[in-house]
């Protein structure tokens, strides 16, 4: 029975974790019909119920079973740090685990990146993220509630959800999946296909299952070096997939969803940010469907590299551009704020280490 399968994990208990499919086949199971799930996606994320009770529409017996095999969870909002057009949340998981999602207002709507896992364990040598190992996966509903308690919270309508916080997406395939079949449900929050954005370091494997998955959404792919030897040195997933891998996965990516790629390229002073790796770069992505988008480095206390100066950006910037490579420069936000991911949830951990006496 599928409804067994579905409540076997403790996350599955929560509403927020079950797409309407699965819904469906649980009011079948019922021997309801399946047009049930479609009024219960409605109140949950039409009307923004958080109670069973509230769904007028449904008879008492079956609430009643709702209550039963479902609950409303929550995420707490331990911080927040807000800028011109950054705010930066701080939540804390019902296991006392920390998460972080950002808000960034930009000019064609409020973009959300979210957290998929407590921790990561990509090591990427410039990510404050990576300085705390993967503790966990996140389960869909710990993702959806991301943008719920955020909308709820400023009154407004989230329109792009990026998965580039915390956390390797594909390394949580299964929950990531999940997640955006909710969100891009038109009863679930209903995010258009091109409003979502997976992010990956590299995992060429989980890249060929997403081509095989068909879904719509958006794939940028952090990429941030020219050549192996550079890649291997700040990103060690480098060590198991390398750019040949990886290069030859998005190409089957883009022939087969005919969707163009971004490629992160985070900037870092006298490591990836000379004259040499631009025209490695425009001779490695020369004729694929992809523009790349140029991050300046946002510095932290506990990592030793460097943002790239200006005229160094704007240099590397030009050199793609002259070697017809679309390109983009990504403005700088949350820089006062402790915006790069796992900031917020590092300097917490350590304030409330040293107020206890660890340190």
């Amino acid at each position: 029975m599928l409804f067994a399968i579905i409540i076997m994990g403790v996350y599955m208990s929560s509403i927020y974790s079950i797409t309407k499919k699965d819904l469906e086949n649980y009011f079948i199971d019922l021997g309801e019909k399946k047009f049930k799930a479609t009024q219960v996606y409605e109140w949950i994320y039409r009307k923004r119920v958080t109670k069973f009770n509230e769904m007028t529409n449904i008879k008492k017996e079956l609430l009643n079973k709702l209550n039963t095999d479902f609950e409303f969870d929550d995420l707490v909002i331990l911080d927040k740090k807000e800028d011109i057009d950054v705010k930066k949340y701080l939540f804390g998981l019902n296991d006392g685990n920390k998460i972080e999602a950002v808000l960034m207002n930009h000019d064609y709507g409020n973009s959300l990146c979210i957290s998929t896992q407590v921790g990561c364990n990509m090591s990427c040598s410039f990510c404050e993220s990576g300085r705390l190992k993967k503790i966990r996966n996140l389960y869909p509903n710990e993702m959806i509630l991301q943008i719920l308690k955020i909308e709820k919270d400023l009154n407004i309508r989230i329109s792009h959800v990026v998965l580039m916080g915390i956390g390797e997406p594909f390394d949580n395939y299964d929950n990531v999946i999940k997640f955006i079949d909710i969100v891009n449900d038109p009863y679930g929050i209903a995010l258009g296909s091109r409003h979502i954005t997976v992010s990956t370091s590299g995992l060429v494997p989980k890249i060929y299952e997403f081509i095989n998955d068909g879904k719509q959404v958006n794939l940028a792919v952090s990429l941030h070096a020219p050549n192996d030897e550079l890649r291997s040195k700040i990103m060690p997933i480098n060590k198991a997939y390398n750019i040949k891998k990886l290069i030859e996965a998005i190409k089957v990516y883009i022939q087969k969803t005919n969707r163009r790629v971004t490629f992160e390229y985070i900037m870092l002073k006298d490591v990836n940010d000379t004259e040499k790796c631009a025209l490695e770069l425009s001779k490695l992505l020369k004729g694929i469907n992809c523009y790349v988008n140029l991050i300046p480095y946002n510095e932290t206390t506990h990592i030793e590299y460097k943002k790239s100066n200006k005229e160094q950006i704007i240099k590397f910037y030009d050199i793609l551009k002259k070697n017809k490579i679309n390109v983009t420069i990504r403005r700088e936000m949350g820089r006062d704020i402790d915006g790069a991911c796992g900031q917020l949830r590092n300097k917490y951990m350590e304030d409330v280490d040293e107020s206890n006496g660890d340190y």
